[in-house]
């Protein structure tokens, strides 16, 4: 399959709403849609009223009327909190984000590791929830037809003031957990930004997990020091030194942006318009990883 250009749609369904959302994309010129389901974790939105599965159609609907498709989701988070009843209703959440995103023709959905525990602390145990919580949502990737995309993350160290290791962001463990799992149904989500946070360039996390296990992107750019989520060449990443990763291992999945903190200060009038430059950088980036392959 051609590696489409993708973006979320977190900050313009805030601004626009759901359906302008899918026609400003379109017209930006994006491939296809990353469907965020974050409102979800309030329990808020119309994704948790009786109405979310007509909703998903909708926007399917419209998608091919603007002539955009949708390729990737993402699932509220987070997706623990160590406690019930407030697990259960996580999971049911998860589980409807799932449903809703396969009803939209999404074919990949990252649902965040549980990471309720001090990782330092408690490594072991989560390393041992996660693949009884992954193993947990197979049943459903099969009936649904939709896989999941484990992400690497990190954690906040309230006592030193900077970001921690996780679960998954090294690359030891993370290709430990997938290959453990071994399932076609769970696959990794790579945060290009979550790498640079815990001392991990994203082109040599790349390398470590290689084509088979690595299926889908965040991409946005990082200062080394908070989760910036914004725009490349924006911030500190080499992104000539991603592209070149990305076409070493023979990468196919979508290129998709998960960068909306760019919009954060555009007046509603240019937010539009920014976009279009999102596009067109997208563009370039995608042009150098085929130039280097």
């Amino acid at each position: 399959m051609k590696m489409r250009l993708v973006t979320t749609t977190e900050k313009f369904a805030e601004v626009f709403g759901d359906e302008e959302c899918v026609r400003i994309l379109a017209e930006a010129g994006f491939d296809a849609i990353d469907w965020g389901f974050f409102e979800m974790a309030a329990g808020k939105g119309i994704w948790c009223t009786d109405e979310w599965k007509s909703h998903a159609l909708r926007l399917k609907e419209l998608g091919a009327e603007y002539g955009i498709g949708f390729a990737q989701a993402h699932a509220p988070f987070p997706s623990s909190q160590g406690e019930e009843p407030a697990d259960t209703v996580i999971q049911e959440r998860i589980l409807r984000s799932m449903h809703a995103a396969a009803l939209m023709g999404i074919r990949n959905i990252v649902v965040h590791p549980v990471q309720h525990l001090t990782y330092a602390k408690e490594k072991q145990r989560l390393w041992e929830e996660n693949l009884v919580f992954y193993r947990s949502l197979i049943p459903y990737c099969e009936e649904y037809g939709i896989r999941v995309c484990a992400e690497n993350m990190w954690q906040y160290d309230n006592k030193r003031r900077y970001i921690v290791d996780s679960v998954c962001s090294q690359p030891e463990e993370f290709c430990a957990l997938l290959d453990a799992l071994d399932s076609p149904w769970i696959v990794g989500c790579l945060d290009l930004g979550h790498c640079a946070l815990v001392g991990v360039e994203p082109e040599d996390f790349i390398r470590a997990m290689g084509k088979q296990r690595l299926q889908a992107l965040h991409v946005h750019d990082v200062d080394y020091l908070h989760d910036c989520h914004t725009l490349p060449f924006t911030q500190s990443l080499n992104w000539e030194a991603v592209t070149k990763a990305l076409a070493d291992i023979g990468y196919e999945g979508d290129f998709t942006f998960e960068a909306d903190s760019f919009y954060y200060g555009f007046p509603k009038e240019l937010m539009p318009d920014a976009c279009k430059l999102m596009e067109r950088t997208g563009r370039y980036l995608m042009g150098r990883i085929q130039a280097q392959a």
